[in-house]
């Protein structure tokens, strides 16, 4: 066999590994449910490394640095952002499904693809886009949407099911079909829980001594330590099964943890002292650009061009949404007019026709 030839098996031996070596509950990559287009198999990687790639690549992804995960434009380094949570729970549930011998790349894929479609200025954002518009705002819908409408990832089904349902309560289980979505989902609470009580306590928001002793006792004040009990509680509970579990133990405390967290830090009037400007923000640009499109394209249904705007925000950095609302509203010195081509082209992508006289 010449060298050429095994290169084109590459991925075929790794499909073939995970049929034997996988847990019979594994997602197999061969057996994927396929694309909304199909495509020629890549010789190197299989299905959900090629989505793992391909989300990397993203320009969404790209723009998670610059968005809030709690603190609204951090000028400290070491306050989290979108990217830097995304990589957390991507490490943990690659941690967790390499474990349980699951499908590692399909839970890598689904966790750096979860909050493609996050908001500037975090849930906060978030809100007033749910509260803007008719059919409401979900940022996990909303990265299906950037996958696969905006633009346009071509993702397996495996990993856009994983990335649509990986948000809501903890006490519900993820209605993911692959385990691997399902490890995302608790991976994302285990990652915010720890991280953020990291930065509130940097922030000086809250200090250790506030925290909830009996869930610190149980699960330790050091971040790693209390990450490393949360993971090894899953795997524990969950090695062997058809399904991701935990001891009802640990359930109890991560659920404590996790409230007593909303209660004192994501709801705290210090931690969200700047919301009432954030919703100025997103109501002021979107009241701008909805007009803008209205004169450009006066024909059109109004639901699709607010989607069109919703589209354009939700895809904005804080840094980004906070320059335009200053161009748009603050008095500047003389300069060109801004540019705002990208609108423009999810206005196409969203197929509306602008009238050529009105430009």
């Amino acid at each position: 066999m010449t060298n050429t030839q095994k290169l084109l098996n590459i991925r075929e031996q790794q499909e073939e590994r995970e049929l034997k070596e996988l847990s019979p509950y594994a997602a197999k990559s061969v057996q994927t449910k396929g694309r909304a287009r199909e495509e020629e198999p890549c010789p190197l990687r299989t299905e959900y490394q090629r989505d793992r790639d391909r989300i990397i690549h993203s320009k969404a992804f790209r723009r998670l640095k610059h968005k809030t995960q709690v603190f609204f434009s951090p000028t400290d380094d070491h306050f989290r952002t979108r990217m830097t949570h995304t990589l957390e729970v991507s490490q943990i549930a690659r941690t967790i499904a390499r474990s349980l011998n699951l499908n590692e790349d399909l839970a890598e894929a689904i966790a750096l693809g979860h909050d493609l479609g996050h908001t500037p200025f975090g849930h906060s954002g978030e809100d007033v886009l749910n509260a803007i518009m008719d059919c409401g705002f979900r940022h996990a819908q909303h990265s299906v949407r950037v996958a696969t409408i905006i633009e346009d990832l071509n993702l397996t089904k495996e990993t856009l099911d994983g990335i649509l349902n990986h948000s809501g309560s903890l006490r519900k289980e993820s209605p993911a079909y692959t385990l691997e979505g399902k490890i995302v989902k608790l991976s994302d609470k285990i990652a915010y829980i720890n991280h953020d009580i990291d930065d509130a306590i940097r922030a000086k928001i809250i200090k250790e001594s506030d925290l909830p002793q009996d869930c610190i006792e149980y699960f330790s004040i050091d971040r790693s330590e209390r990450i490393t009990k949360m993971v090894m509680d899953i795997v524990k509970n969950s090695l062997g099964k058809d399904k991701i579990c935990m001891s009802e133990e640990a359930f109890f405390h991560i659920d404590k943890l996790r409230t007593w967290m909303f209660k004192n830090v994501y709801t705290n009037e210090i931690a969200k002292k700047e919301e009432s400007k954030v919703q100025g923000i997103i109501y002021g640009l979107f009241n701008h650009y909805e007009a803008l499109l209205k004169q450009k394209m006066p024909n059109q249904n109004e639901e699709e061009i607010k989607r069109t705007v919703c589209d354009y925000i939700a895809g904005m950095t804080d840094r980004y949404a906070i320059r335009k609302y200053k161009e748009i509203y603050i008095p500047q010195s003389f300069q060109n007019s801004s540019n705002d081509e990208f609108l423009f082209t999810l206005a196409k992508i969203n197929n509306l026709c602008i009238q050529q006289t009105l430009l």
